[in-house]
């Protein structure tokens, strides 16, 4: 094991300490061994100390040129995971991934610098992360989220669930790692509220949903308990928790059927907007979604156009709830 392999470890058993998400922690992972093998490759460097600024900026370099999927970590993963048959092989990283990259390289550099002392000097201290250009988050019109609905075959098991699931994605603003681990008492039915536990930053919070969803809700849990005696609120016939993967498909692949590009964190995109649209406050929409602060929700979900913020000023104009 070279020193910078053994100093990633020691960073993700920091990480593990910190509590941190395993999606969190997978991605400084894969992050790290990928620069780890660039700086072996190109520059013969197996120690942290060794790295300087001019080699991050090469990588980031590197990194726009080499173009997607083109480089693994372990080599026997091509074997499984054939990337040269994905439709985006070899096209161009984005500047979102490539900044993830960089920050997750920092983060790991302030580590050893800042609360190890492994290093003289930190090699990131001058890197800024590559901006990246804001893109407009598409609002789905209630025509569009009709058209998905109705591609769900409510009379199996399978297309029922997902039907529920995106309904109730839309009603609360969950996530879906958050909706698919959640059991049916965690439903209050008389506060119309969910208690989900597992969020992504391990604060617990409520989410509420509409008496719509509270009567499709009860009409699903009826339906289930005849054909399921999993745990799980929307499990898989087999009783098994419904993965994540296994669900983007199913409402990608009925909105491909109406000629719409639709994923599950758009339903939560929607919901915050749709929630501010119709008159909703910022602050209790935090604490819908679970953020840190108030600020965060704003930064991701200030992106009206020009037409939604017309329809709201109509809302809320002054001389319209003025009596001259």
């Amino acid at each position: 094991m070279t020193d910078f392999e053994f100093q990633i470890e020691n960073f993700m058993l920091y990480c593990s300490s910190k509590n941190l998400s395993r999606k969190t922690m997978a991605g400084y992972e894969q992050a790290l061994k990928l620069f780890c093998l660039y700086l072996k490759d190109e520059f013969q460097i197996e120690e942290v100390a060794k790295v300087q600024t001019a080699h991050i900026r090469q990588y980031i370099k590197f990194l726009r040129d080499r173009g997607k999927y083109t480089v693994v970590n372990v080599e026997a993963s091509k074997q499984v995971n054939h990337p040269e048959s994905r439709t985006d092989y070899k096209k161009e990283i984005s500047t979102a991934t490539i900044a993830n990259y960089v920050r997750n390289i920092k983060v790991f550099f302030n580590f050893l610098y800042d609360v190890e002392k492994e290093i003289p000097k930190n090699p990131t201290a001058k890197i800024e992360n590559p901006k990246v250009e804001r893109k407009m988050k598409k609002t789905l019109t209630p025509e569009q989220i009709k058209k998905v609905l109705t591609q769900f075959d409510c009379s199996t098991f399978h297309g029922y669930r997902n039907y529920v699931v995106t309904r109730l994605l839309l009603d609360t603003g969950m996530r879906i790692g958050e909706c698919l681990s959640l059991f049916p008492e965690s439903a209050d039915f008389k506060h119309k509220s969910i208690h989900v536990t597992n969020a992504k930053n391990k604060q617990e919070r409520f989410v509420y949903f509409s008496y719509k969803t509270a009567n499709e809700l009860k009409k699903w849990m009826s339906y289930r308990d005849r054909y399921s005696d999993s745990p799980f609120l929307f499990p898989t016939i087999r009783g098994t928790q419904l993965e994540i993967r296994n669900y983007e498909k199913a409402l990608r692949d009925a909105g491909q059927k109406v000629g719409i590009m639709i994923h599950p964190h758009q339903l939560r995109n929607n919901f915050a907007k749709y929630y501010i649209l119709n008159g909703g406050d910022w602050f209790s929409l935090c604490r819908i979604l679970g953020h840190s602060s108030v600020e965060v929700t704003q930064r991701a979900y200030l992106d009206f156009s020009d037409e939604e913020i017309g329809k709201k000023y109509q809302k809320h104009s002054p001389l319209t709830f003025m009596d001259i």
